[in-house]
């Protein structure tokens, strides 16, 4: 087909055609010359030229990185409120091919200005300025509107695509697990708390300030009403009093029943918050037991794997830990994948599988993306995906990895944390035997039974457990899975040795109980992901409104 004829679309849902489908085809645009379109978008950078006879505006819409170079004639539109960096304009006009020589292929010159979106340059929040990325944290309302941020969106949302799309094609089932939890899956404790408690103690010490508690006195006189009350009742039925007389007594009677019992509720209200045996007392709580956000969902869904056999969850998971490294974040999102009838290889084979998918993916679909960061931020990171895609990863046992660490060590490499058997890996530790070791992702797997979770299965050495790691350049730890512990004695003596109540995990031990079945799978830190995909150094930078100690935006 000759591109000439080729009719750019428009949006299904809008009066306007996306950048994207002018700016990403093969010619650049060049064919769509002639078109009548209409664009909105937000103003990169705006100047007028020509002592003012027209205004040459790079718009962005954040369909692609690119913007267009869009021509405004002074007899259209007051320049003036189109230049500013910020501007939203929502323009109509046609698509023609501009001087040779020009880096552009396609231009489009304005007819009319169907709406615009003003900016004070004087307040605008986002200066024109090269900015760094810690100023645009404190500015997240507008840090979309930045490159960077942008393409971090779109690789983002690239990467949650790809991870739907390698799971459902391998007939994994999506399952929604819960934000509020009622256990801790890493047994770590650092959780937040979800509690009504608090709240329900400052309404009710404002209640009471209001309307105070009723007194003795108060509840000696409703009980004396009762007393009569009920008197008058017994005279009535000693009477043979009508049965209307009866009825209308009786009803007088449960009223001061009634009325006693509310007084006697109220006069147990105290201020603060409730407690029995000298601790919080839960059962008033909301659900009337501790709760909290999530670290994980992974034990609820193996619940389901336990059913229908492959699922996944993918949400947020909330961790109370006051870290400021560039590796921490207290809300974050977590892929957990959940397979039942497999071991610990078939688990290692899904990680790799399902990583090597996202780096195709990326740079099948999003390479314009993935150019900005190489330019902008780590000019490695499209050879690393490459690398990473078409690269079998590397497998060793955690003794392994001890053993080459202490090689190194007595080869002069200097850790800043000990290397011995039993330590949990830094990740210097994991970003050497990545990047200097193997120079390629490496799965450590059967680690001491010591450093890992009591769901994890316990290996014939009754010294380590069927766990896995996969490391990658760049980040260390992406990925951190096992086989789980089906055999019901073994998982309840983990629990038991690991200080744990067994109380909270009946449910858990359940599974195992009635029809328990070999399962594994992994959890793959999704912000991680992303860092390792762009090359950018703080997980903040990653996530659209990052939850951190003392900061909470929007």
């Amino acid at each position: 087909m000759d591109l000439n004829d080729d009719a750019v679309q428009r949006h299904q849902f809008s009066d306007r055609v996306l950048i994207k489908s002018i700016l990403t085809r093969p010619d650049g645009g060049a064919g769509l010359a002639g078109q009548q379109v209409r664009v909105g978008g937000w103003v990169k950078t705006g100047r007028e030229q020509g002592k003012g006879s027209f205004a040459f505006l790079e718009v962005n819409d954040g369909s692609c990185p690119a913007n267009l170079q869009v021509i405004v004639d002074k007899d259209v539109a007051d320049l003036g409120q189109l230049v500013p960096t910020g501007t939203c304009v929502y323009v109509e006009g046609m698509l023609k091919n501009p001087p040779e020589g020009t880096k552009q292929k396609i231009e489009l010159r304005v007819q009319k200005v169907v709406d615009v979106g003003m900016v004070d340059p004087a307040k605008y929040p986002i200066p024109k300025t090269k900015l760094t990325l810690e100023f645009l944290r404190d500015r997240i309302p507008f840090r979309p509107r930045t490159n960077t941020i942008a393409a971090v969106a779109r690789i983002r949302n690239a990467l949650a695509y790809a991870t739907h799309t390698f799971l459902q094609k391998q007939g994994f089932l999506y399952i929604h697990t819960p934000i509020i939890t009622t256990s801790d899956c890493e047994g770590a404790g650092e959780m937040f708390q979800v509690t009504t408690l608090i709240s329900d103690a400052d309404k009710l010490e404002k209640e009471l300030i209001k309307n105070p508690p009723p007194s003795e006195a108060d509840i000696e006189a409703a009980k004396l009403v009762v007393k009569e009350k009920g008197e008058a009742v017994a005279k009535l039925k000693s009477d043979k009093a009508g049965k209307e007389a009866i009825s209308a007594s009786v009803t007088e009677l449960t009223k001061a029943k009634e009325n006693l019992a509310r007084l006697e509720e109220r006069s147990k209200l105290k201020p603060g918050i409730p407690q029995k045996d000298g601790k919080i007392d839960y059962t008033q709580d909301f659900f009337a037991r501790q709760a909290f956000l999530t670290v994980s969902g992974q034990l609820q869904v193996e619940t389901y794997a336990c059913a229908v056999s492959n699922v996944y969850t993918f949400g947020p998971t909330f961790r109370a830990e006051h870290s400021h490294t560039s590796r921490h974040l207290a809300e974050f999102w977590m892929v957990e994948p959940e397979m039942a009838f497999s071991d610990l290889k078939d688990d290692m084979n899904c990680a790799e599988a399902y990583v090597k998918f996202m780096c195709d993916w990326l740079l099948d679909h999003c390479f314009d993306d993935m150019e900005f960061m190489a330019k902008n931020y780590d000019k490695s990171c499209i050879n690393r995906l490459r690398m990473v895609a078409s690269t079998p990863f590397e497998r060793i046992t955690y003794t392994e990895a001890v053993e080459l660490l202490e090689v190194a060590v007595k080869e002069g490499k200097h850790f800043e944390n000990k290397v011995e058997w039993g330590i949990d890996l830094a990740s210097e530790h994991e970003r050497y035997l990545t990047e200097v070791k193997f120079q390629k992702p490496v799965i450590v797997y059967n680690y001491p039974k010591g450093i890992k979770a009591f769901y994890m299965r316990l290996n014939d050495d009754l010294k380590t457990v069927a766990a896995m790691d996969v490391l990658v350049p760049k980040v260390g730890e992406l990925i951190g899975g096992s086989q789980r512990e089906e055999r019901y004695d073994v998982i309840k003596s983990r629990i038991e040795d690991m200080g744990l109540p067994l109380e909270p995990y009946e449910w858990y031990l359940d599974l195992r109980r009635f029809g328990t079945v070999k399962h594994s799978g992994f959890g793959l830190g999704f912000e991680r992901m992303i860092l390792f995909a762009t090359g950018i150094d703080n997980i903040r930078d990653v996530i659209p409104f990052p939850r951190y100690p003392g900061r909470a935006d929007l």
